[in-house]
């Protein structure tokens, strides 16, 4: 199928392409990301197959223009794309129990892990169907906003990325960062694993200044400048990693930044705050640098994470 560009697809002011030069897709789920992806489709003019589990939420998108099945098996049968973004991987197994997958193509969009992912793929080839794993990397609300700067990962089957790429970049931005099935939600709960981190760091500091005359209003903006200024730092770790050289371009040394942690640990008990959200990390620093790697950075505590340390 001859597919043409649309640009901005999102802007009521553009001329939309018709439906016969779009991809045809079928989705199943419609819950709050399903919703939102199913929308943006059929703005940018996707012929669109829909079912959810409970037939009440489809029901919405027949008056969008939407075709609604009446059985994951028939949305699967009318067509060869097939996108599905559902409570969880236990819930795939039921939604495709039985259901003929042959000469399809399978993208899975519900979060999972990476193991998950493979054993998917495995299972999808199984059945004849070529099978594309996504992590999401936005909510809801930046579906079909460009501007807002969420995207998926994706990872599998590289000729299902390319053949619909311009279908599968229409609600969100794309990554595609590997043929192992399992990648993309591999780099989906790593960024998310560092989100939560960083919300750890932020509780801490505002428990910190609860209680004082200190407005978290006020207090807010320097937090987000400082925690932005401290991110290229992951650029260093990701280089001596690489590099195998701990010690290179170190500007605060592990002894020094070890030797520090005591301040923090008294103004958490003067302040009144636990410690527990910072202790584990400041317990790793104090084992690397028992290890005789006090010129090192930061970057030895992920081998004690890997447990090589």
């Amino acid at each position: 199928m001859t597919r043409t560009p649309v640009a901005n697809t999102f802007d009521d002011t553009t001329t939309t392409t018709t439906s016969a030069d779009k991809d045809s897709l079928a989705l199943l789920g419609l819950g709050a990301m399903g919703s939102a992806l199913a929308r943006t489709w059929l703005r940018a003019g996707h012929p669109l197959t829909v079912w959810n589990r409970t037939p009440a939420r489809s029901a919405p998108f027949a008056a969008e223009g939407a075709n609604v099945a009446d059985s994951a098996a028939d949305a699967v049968a009318a067509n060869r794309l097939i996108v599905v973004c559902l409570l969880d991987d236990a819930s795939l197994d039921v939604t495709l129990e039985g259901v003929d997958l042959r000469g399809k193509d399978l993208v899975n969009l519900t979060t999972g892990t990476p193991a998950q992912a493979r054993a998917r793929a495995e299972w999808t080839e199984a059945r004849g169907a070529r099978y594309l794993d996504g992590g999401i990397m936005a909510v809801p609300p930046m579906v079909g906003v460009p501007e807002a700067g969420g995207y998926v990962f994706y990872s599998g089957a590289r000729e299902v990325f390319e053949e619909y790429g311009d279908t599968l970049g229409a609600p969100l931005g794309t990554k595609y960062v590997g043929a192992d099935a399992g990648f993309a939600a591999l780099h989906d709960v790593a960024l998310l694993s560092a989100m939560y981190g960083m919300f750890a760091g932020a509780t801490h500091a505002f428990a910190l200044i609860r209680g004082e005359d200190i407005d978290p209003v006020a207090f807010a903006p320097l937090l987000g400048d400082w925690l932005v200024a401290m991110a290229p730092a992951v650029h260093q770790t990701a280089e001596q990693l690489s590099s195998g050289d701990y010690e290179k371009d170190v500007v605060s040394r592990l002894a020094m930044q070890v030797a520090g942690v005591p301040t923090f640990e008294r103004t958490a008990e003067q302040q009144g705050v636990s410690t527990e959200l910072l202790a584990p990390y400041f317990e790793l620093m104090r084992r690397r640098l028992a290890m005789g790697s006090g010129d090192e950075d930061l970057t030895g505590v992920v081998d004690l994470l890997r447990g090589r340390g």
